[in-house]
């Protein structure tokens, strides 16, 4: 991978667990990429932000480039109606990093959609109600959760970047929590997940 796209970043807030998180810098092509697919893309649902579909999109490149070494290998426009790669779910935030972030899962998706792994990117904006992403923008790879393990975690209405009810349950897992990413990485070696 080049250096220049993809680091290990260390970040520590207050909390006493210091985790390394593998880091991917968004590039100005990947995010002219990111727009040139939303129109293909968006669907109706609850928007939390301006840059929803943006972000998850952005999420999906820098997961195929962690595992693959490419974020051309996403496979956004492709998989509408399912999981993100075969049997992942990317949950990507557009928020200023912290370890006390958690993995959500909207209750209802949970339901409908049982992926083998949940992996957490964070784009690390400077303000959580940030309206634009741009180049060299760090994103974090906070680690993965089985759905198992989603299904078991508590609920929450987490509500919205403008202060308001969500309208909608998360189950909901803090970061720290979560399987350090690598593990799943050493499991994508295996080129039978590479679908």
């Amino acid at each position: 991978m080049p250096k220049e796209q993809t680091q290990t970043a260390s970040l520590f807030s207050r909390s006493r667990n210091r985790r390394s998180y593998p880091a991917v810098i968004i590039t100005q092509e990947m995010l002219d990429e990111a727009n040139r697919l939303i129109p293909a893309t968006k669907v109706e649902r609850t928007i939390a932000s301006k840059i929803d579909t943006l972000t998850g999109h952005l999420g999906e490149f820098v997961v195929a480039q962690f595992l693959f070494g490419n974020w051309r290998q996403h496979r956004v426009g492709k998989n509408k109606g399912e999981t993100d790669f075969s049997d992942i779910e990317v949950k990507t935030s557009a928020f200023p990093f912290s370890e006390s972030l958690h993995l959500l899962v909207r209750e209802d998706y949970a339901k409908k959609r049982k992926p083998k792994f949940y992996v957490q990117v964070v784009l690390d904006v400077d303000s959580e109600t940030a309206t634009t992403l741009s180049p060299h923008t760090k994103a974090l790879l906070c680690g993965y959760a089985t759905a198992e393990e989603v299904d078991a975690a508590p609920l929450k209405d987490f509500g919205t970047k403008f202060g308001n009810n969500g309208g909608y349950r998360c189950h909901y897992i803090p970061i720290t929590r979560l399987h350090h990413i690598q593990k799943l990485k050493k499991l994508y070696s295996n080129s039978e997940h590479r679908k």
